[in-house]
């Protein structure tokens, strides 16, 4: 059940269903793929990819414009420290709402009859689905960015109810927790419609001819806070409770578990403690979609939770309407069988989303470690588990020592059986464990994991403090290091900071609670990127023996060492060693002066191109017959494999407009263009209707767009543009001043994957890690070096980078690997590399002029190059740093 060999690292990388993960071995993945996945997703994965290729032909012109602006667009957005950064999608947000729109506007779904046709198990029942509106569920491990997909989803329902005539859709938005902390969670994000503008969610007004941020019209509404509603752009954020119909819903015994304060009491006619019956008004709108977070609560057709849904779907049929679309996103779309939703039409496994790194790789102790605990003879609760609470402190410890240098604080999180046992782990915690006093958080739960007035004997104040409390716990002024609770903290309760789960506690086989829930109140991330991180689970055997189940879903849970010294499974934390008394960190301190960039663009010199003048081949114009025009499909340039196909529209006539666009926004990305579409398009159109073939040729000809679709003509296109527009926007100024400059010792401490590293002597750094072995080698030998003072690992926090103009003519960045400091005073940038690119000899021409520039400009320091190769490093070894400029003077004579 292993990923498959080829399955990518990055979480934006898109997908082929072909190396998705699925339950079984990698033998059967031909035969029964199809049967051992949801019914609905495999079948759909193949239709969706072929869609995206076709670039989402059939799509309304709304669905087009914004499917384009989310995930083909590029977007930078500011980062904390005022800088930019490029913002992309997870590929699992991406096809969920390709999935979605394909299903609305493609295949045209509107009953479950017409969703079952994508079943490829031949199994699917009608019985199987109990609504009878449009029910889409999106399976997506907890930490993958469920709420981002509901954002998504509401934007597109609003624009296309807006924009398309006769839309089906709504510009109302019953979005659903089902419970308070989920509700608090989310409301985050909507309020103020921040996620709508923080993300990249609203095309730029103007963009494809509509003022899309100007029409964004919408108002939130949390539970009885309503403001004046209008007939459409509500957003009423509650949970369910608050919306059900009073007697109509009958009592469930199902429902009795969540009946605690955070979801109200079963209301009886209004809701209890309401200012206004939300139940009604809602009731009383036009037009709605509904959201559901967390939405394995909704599964079965007796539950309240089920009914208020379909009674607002049946009053919104009497006034001759209908629930437009109901989405709900949950990680575990289980029913208390084990079965999946039937309406499961996208996943994404926790599986994969830990290989990408998108969450914590779950860590348990391995067998030696696991050998040294043992239940105690004692009828007291932690007496009997004194070893299991011990392994979880010190693994807690070595965490929050690592995560402290980065100013994060690592949680302990400990779950017990019932209130007594609670207790009295928190009390044990506070008097043997100093870090801990006064720095335990007791939760009591119900028997669903939720925090229960009645179970904890609280008031409602109290109980309203310890949430915040709760949600809280990972920030800076929380004096808090540990939460017990009975079992576990429910959904919604996602804090990122639990680096240590200790279960103390059995679940039996009929719980309802699945392994991915216990273990994702541990699985957020502490750091962006794509750095691993890990939470250590420790616990009983018959805790263990319960986590050991989400290996049924592909997750490898990996056997690490535990305890008395042993590795923190945290990041390596790289920073400044400043607590090294053996290092004066003012004499290994290197100062690399910044200087003025080089190379720019000069964006405005786009309108400038003049498409008659790209010199370029003609490309043949061929006469194809009717059969090979209907094949019109376009591949990359270098690997062949297919990336688009051309567009027909229901008269069969292909629409140049989107082969058009496609070159555009092609170009546009290679050369990480953010603006100038418009004009870019009008280049290429022009350019392809009067100069690509030497001929006069129409656009709306489906035998020119099957010319389009040969390489030839796809590399002349691309490759004319690209180098026309980097000949025509990036300049060179001449010279350089100095700006700034990088004192290494001010580098602010980062966080990189657990690897190798060298811990030197010569540096200001504290650990020496590199992007291969022969780096690490090579940092020894300056070690070794006498004519070496210091040196350092040219780090991306350093931010001691050079633009320069790269093999296909754009503009990149820079990183030279070493800054070596040598006892003459003068400073030494080293490029080291195994096997030569096309790239190396243009950085190794920049890096001389940029130490031309900086000797001419001043003189108090003299600052040289040298490139290292790793072949004759390997034959020469030389024994100091002199022989080493000495014999390996490649580039050196480069011309400038």
């Amino acid at each position: 059940m292993a990923l498959h060999k080829d399955f990518p690292s990055s979480p934006h990388a898109i997908l082929d269903p072909a190396i998705r993960w699925f339950p079984a071995d990698e033998a059967l993945r031909e035969t029964s793929l199809d049967k051992l996945l949801p019914p609905l997703v495999q079948e759909l994965r193949k239709k969706v990819k072929a869609w995206r290729e076709q670039d989402y032909a059939g799509a309304t012109e709304t669905s087009r414009t914004l499917l384009h602006w989310w995930f083909r667009t590029p977007h930078l957005l500011p980062r904390a420290d005022g800088t930019m950064a490029e913002f992309q999608y997870y590929f699992a947000q991406r096809e969920a709402l390709e999935t979605i729109i394909y299903l609305h506007d493609v295949a045209k779904v509107e009953s479950k009859y017409d969703l079952m046709k994508f079943d490829a198990t031949g199994m699917t029942q009608g019985s199987m689905f109990d609504e009878s509106w449009r029910r889409y569920v999106v399976k997506m491990a907890t930490g993958a960015g469920k709420t981002k997909v509901m954002s998504l989803v509401l934007a597109w329902s609003f624009f296309h109810k807006l924009y398309e005539p006769n839309s089906d859709l709504a510009r109302n938005f019953l979005v659903i927790a089902p419970n308070i902390i989920v509700l608090d969670r989310i409301h985050k994000d909507f309020q103020g419609l921040r996620i709508f503008f923080d993300d990249p969610v609203l095309p730029d007004n103007g963009t494809d001819g509509r003022d899309w941020r100007d029409d964004f019209q919408l108002t939130l509404h949390v539970q009885d806070e309503v403001r004046i509603t209008h007939p459409t752009g509500n957003i009423f954020l509650t949970n369910i409770h608050r919306v059900y119909a009073g007697n109509d819903i009958p009592a469930s015994p199902d429902d009795e578990d969540t009946m605690d304060y955070f979801l109200g009491k079963r209301p009886s006619g209004a809701t209890t403690d309401s200012k206004v019956d939300l139940g009604m008004i809602v009731r009383d709108i036009n037009e709605l979609v509904v959201l559901n977070d967390e939405a394995h609560h909704i599964h079965d057709s007796r539950l309240a939770w089920f009914k208020s849904i379909e009674d607002i779907h049946n009053r919104l049929k009497q006034k001759d309407a209908a629930l437009s679309l109901q989405v709900d996103v949950t990680a575990t779309p289980k029913h208390t069988n084990g079965a999946i939703f039937v309406q499961t039409i996208a996943d994404y496994p926790l599986v994969e989303a830990i290989s990408q790194n998108v969450v914590k790789h779950p860590a348990l102790p391995d067998a030696p470690s696991r050998a040294k605990l043992a239940e105690r003879q004692s009828a007291k609760f932690t007496e009997k588990y004194s070893d299991y609470l011990h392994l979880g402190v010190v693994e807690w410890r070595s965490a929050y020592a690592e995560h402290e240098k980065m100013g994060m604080k690592a949680i302990l999180f400990i779950m017990t059986d019932d209130t007594q046992n609670c207790d009295d782990v928190a009390t044990y915690l506070e008097n043997t464990y100093p870090e801990f006093k006064d720095a335990v958080l007791t939760i009591h739960t119900n028997k669903s994991g939720e925090i229960s007035e009645a179970t904890s004997g609280k008031s409602k104040e109290e109980l309203e403090k310890l949430r915040k409390l709760a949600n809280d716990i990972d920030g800076p002024d929380s004096p808090y290091k540990a939460i017990v609770s009975v079992l576990m903290l429910k959904e919604g309760w996602d804090v990122r900071n639990v680096t240590t789960i200790v279960g103390l506690r059995a679940y039996s086989a009929k719980s309802n609670i699945l392994p991915e829930q216990t273990l994702g109140r541990g699985l957020r991330k502490m750091y962006p990127g794509s750095v691993e991180e890990y939470v250590s689970v420790v616990g009983t055997n018959a805790f263990m023996e319960f986590v050991e189940g989400i290996q049924a879903e592909g997750v490898v849970l990996e056997r690490k060492p535990m305890g008395e010294g042993t590795k923190p499974k945290a990041p390596l934390v790289i920073e400044i060693d400043a607590e090294n008394e053996k290092k004066d960190l003012e004499a290994l301190d290197i100062e690399i002066p910044v200087l003025t960039p080089r190379v720019y663009r000069e964006y405005k010199n786009l309108v400038d191109l003049d498409v008659a003048s790209l010199t370029t081949t003609k490309v043949p114009y061929q006469q194809f017959s009717a059969e090979e025009q209907r094949e019109i499909v376009f591949k990359d340039i270098t690997t062949g494999e297919v990336t688009h196909t051309t567009i027909l529209d229901t008269a069969g006539v292909a629409d140049f407009r989107s082969v058009i666009g496609y070159f555009a926004r092609t170009i546009m990305a290679d050369l990480r263009l953010f603006s100038g579409y418009d004009v870019l398009y009008s280049k290429v159109k022009a350019f392809v209707q009067g100069h690509l073939f030497g001929q006069e040729v129409e656009l709306e000809n489906q035998n020119t767009l099957r010319n389009l679709s040969e390489l030839a003509a796809l590399r002349t296109i691309l490759g004319s543009f690209k180098k026309a527009i980097n000949a025509l926007t990036i300049r060179d100024k001449g010279d350089a001043e100095i700006r700034d400059s990088i004192k290494l010792r001010q580098t602010h401490r980062f966080v990189a994957k657990d690897q190798s590293y060298f811990i030197p002597k010569k540096s200001v750094f504290n650990k020496i890690i590199g992007d291969s072995h022969f780096e690490l080698m090579f940092a020894s030998f300056l070690e070794d070096c006498g004519d070496v003072a210091s040196y350092a690992k040219n780090f991306f926090a350093v931010h001691f980078k050079l633009d320069y103009v790269n093999a296909n003519g754009d503009i990149s960045d820079y990183y030279p690997d070493f800054l070596v400091k040598l006892t003459s005073g003068d400073i030494v940038i080293v490029e080291t590399k195994g096997l030569e690119d096309l790239d190396v000899p243009l950085k190794m021409r920049r890096l001389k002029q940029w130490c031309e520039d900086i000797n001419r400009i001043q003189s108090e320091v003299n600052y040289d190059f040298v490139f290292v190769g790793m072949e004759e490093f390997e034959r020469f070894r030389p024994t100091t740093f002199a022989s080493l400029m000495a014999g390996f003077t490649t580039y050196k004579n480069a011309s400038g």
